[in-house]
């Protein structure tokens, strides 16, 4: 009987093994990367584990302060234990598979568009991309900027720049 569990046990384990390697045939080498790199920021303590104070303190860094504890312990949920990299993959090669591109990058603007006005500040932006992760350079800046629709106030109306990343720029065609 200890002999057929334990059989049972290595059984389980490699279909877990297999399983988790598997999500990383779900991405190219330099998605993975980038991944690694959003984790690592999120993984405030680096200990290799998101947990509800990580989460807590990269929201504060994105301005969000008053994030309720329900909220976090909701997204900790989908996780199903704790998690390490593997499950972050995980999650967002579920989040990511089947969507429409479109809106997995609206929903990226939303991070910066705490109140829903469908706009971001353009020198606040133009601050994030010059400084955080990937940075970018000023002329890849500046070339973002050239296609965005930015009204007379500064704020770029990510709606609709989402539609130009996706479908093109209507003006480039006439």
């Amino acid at each position: 009987d200890a002999s057929r569990k334990a059989a049972k046990g290595k059984a389980a384990a490699k279909r877990t093994q297999r399983g988790s390697s598997n999500v990383f045939s779900m991405f190219e080498q330099s998605q993975i990367q980038e991944f690694k790199e959003a984790f690592s920021c999120i993984d405030q303590d680096r200990d290799g584990i998101i947990n509800k104070s990580d989460l807590k303190e990269t929201y504060a860094q994105l301005g969000k302060l008053n994030v309720k504890d329900e909220e976090l312990e909701e997204m900790l949920k989908e996780g199903k234990g704790p998690i390490n990299f593997t499950v972050f993959l995980t999650l967002f090669g579920e989040k990511l598979n089947g969507t429409d591109p479109e809106d997995t990058i609206l929903q990226a603007f939303k991070l910066f568009d705490p109140h829903g006005t469908g706009l971001v500040n353009k020198d606040e932006f133009r601050r994030l991309l010059l400084t955080q992760a990937d940075k970018f350079t000023e002329d890849e800046v500046e070339q973002a900027f050239s296609v965005a629709p930015i009204d007379v106030a500064g704020n770029i109306d990510y709606k609709s720049l989402c539609y130009i990343i996706t479908h093109g720029d209507e003006k480039e065609e006439s």
